[in-house]
């Protein structure tokens, strides 16, 4: 717990019912967000749920599907490094967020209307791409908001709330393709969510204009000298900061993408049709719970709940590309199973490790930092991804073989993370 946390929770600011205001204002703001998330996942999650089989439907192959996949999460992660420098050099976190979720959501019921996978595939990207744009704005003004509750806890139920959307969009997808045989009815529908998550947004900014001034010690406003002058950023971030980023890019390479796990699922008839958007949607189940369990665990234990990332990852490919070393062939249980220990990976990777960067850099340059942590996180997805779909293409097994190398050589950085020198502020021991 940071020194500005622990004297708001311990009332120095010379008034308990004050404190106790501020966290529930900050609480208001972080539900509020949560539910413009809560509509945007079930925009966004419920057609990538689907995309996959979809674009295979158009004539996609694996290698498509994988690079479409790697090459979105390349430029949506990409793009968070110039627009959090934008955000905190023009402080306009506020309309950045807004252009990008307005980008981010409107593209995906436009995927109803798309009649071959070269226009399928542009709609994916784009919805990358807005997602891209607003998340490091949106982030660093939930991080003033979570500094009054636990970073940990914070962003763990910003997510769980953000996975009750990414639940329910691949049921109502689901269920489209199930009663109707459609997926472009599937993409239709969930342009209702995404005007709800619009609207939302907007309510969300009236109501608290200024999130940054949630945090003690943050004057509105306020922003470094080496910001406004646009330089110097880099030396603003420490040895911690660099190691961590080092660890998650392990991880996400070798974090195989649900768009390959599900194409698998369907080339190799484990799992019909609906029942591969419904398992997504059991995943994304497991990562709110997970979500909460991780940022409570990160408020009390620090970074060393991360470690259920590479163990997580390399259980679930195991489970989905070799499960026929240990189930006889078509078995789903498998499937099933691996689900599960994908989206507890998942909830870990989305809030723990969000919730880490408060207390490894300043405030004034939080959003900068979102966005250069999420630019070497993507590149390693993309590569990851675009390795993994052609390595499918090769043998299985070989992904499996990839997972292994990457999540071993996270271990050793984790371990530099881990010591008493390198742990994050905020965290206890």
């Amino acid at each position: 717990m940071n020194a500005a946390e622990t004297g708001v929770r311990s009332g120095k600011d010379g008034s308990g019912g004050g404190a106790a205001t501020a966290r529930a204002r900050a609480m208001g703001f972080i539900v509020l967000v949560g539910v413009v998330s809560l509509f945007a996942d079930m925009t966004y999650e419920g057609a990538r749920s689907a995309t996959a089989p979809f674009l295979q439907s158009l004539g996609a192959t694996a290698a498509v599907v994988g690079l479409v996949a790697g090459l979105g999460e390349l430029l949506g992660y990409g793009l968070r490094m110039a627009s959090g420098y934008l955000s905190d050099r023009t402080r306009q976190y506020w309309l950045i967020t807004g252009i990008g979720y307005a980008v981010n959501l409107l593209a995906v019921p436009l995927l109803a209307l798309a009649g071959n996978w070269p226009l399928a595939a542009a709609l994916m990207i784009l919805e990358r791409v807005g997602k891209g744009v607003r998340t490091p704005a949106r982030d660093a003004m939930l991080s003033h908001a979570t500094s009054q509750v636990g970073h940990g806890f914070g962003f763990g139920l910003h997510e769980a709330l953000d996975q009750i959307g990414a639940v329910t969009g691949p049921l109502i997808v689901a269920a489209i393709v199930y009663a109707h045989g459609s997926y472009r009815a599937g993409f239709a529908a969930l342009a209702v969510p995404a005007v709800l998550a619009l609207a939302t947004l907007l309510w969300a900014r009236v109501t608290f204009p200024d999130p940054q001034a949630m945090e003690a010690g943050t004057p509105p406003g306020s922003a470094s000298a080496s910001v406004r002058a646009g330089r110097g950023v880099w030396r603003e971030f420490g040895r911690r900061f660099w190691l961590y980023m080092a660890f998650a890019s392990l991880t996400v390479f070798g974090f195989v993408h649900f768009q390959i796990i599900a194409f698998h699922w369907k080339a190799a008839g484990v799992l019909a049709d609906a029942a591969i958007p419904l398992a997504f949607s059991v995943a994304m189940a497991v990562d709110a719970l997970a979500a909460l369990l991780a940022g409570r665990a990160f408020d009390r234990r620090g970074l060393s709940v991360l470690a259920v990332m590479p163990l997580g990852s390399l259980a679930a490919a195991v489970l989905v590309f070799a499960s026929s070393l240990f189930a006889p062939a078509g078995a789903s249980w498998p499937a099933w199973a691996a689900i599960v220990i994908w989206g507890v990976a998942m909830g870990v990777q989305e809030s723990t490790m969000r919730a880490a960067i408060p207390g490894m850099v300043k405030q004034e340059v939080r959003a900068t930092a979102y966005g250069v942590f999420n630019l070497a996180y993507g590149l390693a997805w993309f590569a990851g991804s675009a390795v993994t779909g052609f390595l499918y293409d090769v043998s299985p097994a070989a992904v499996v073989a990839l997972v292994l190398l990457a999540q071993i050589a996270s271990l050793p950085v984790l371990a530099a993370i881990l010591r008493p020198a390198a742990r994050p502020r905020g965290a206890s021991a």
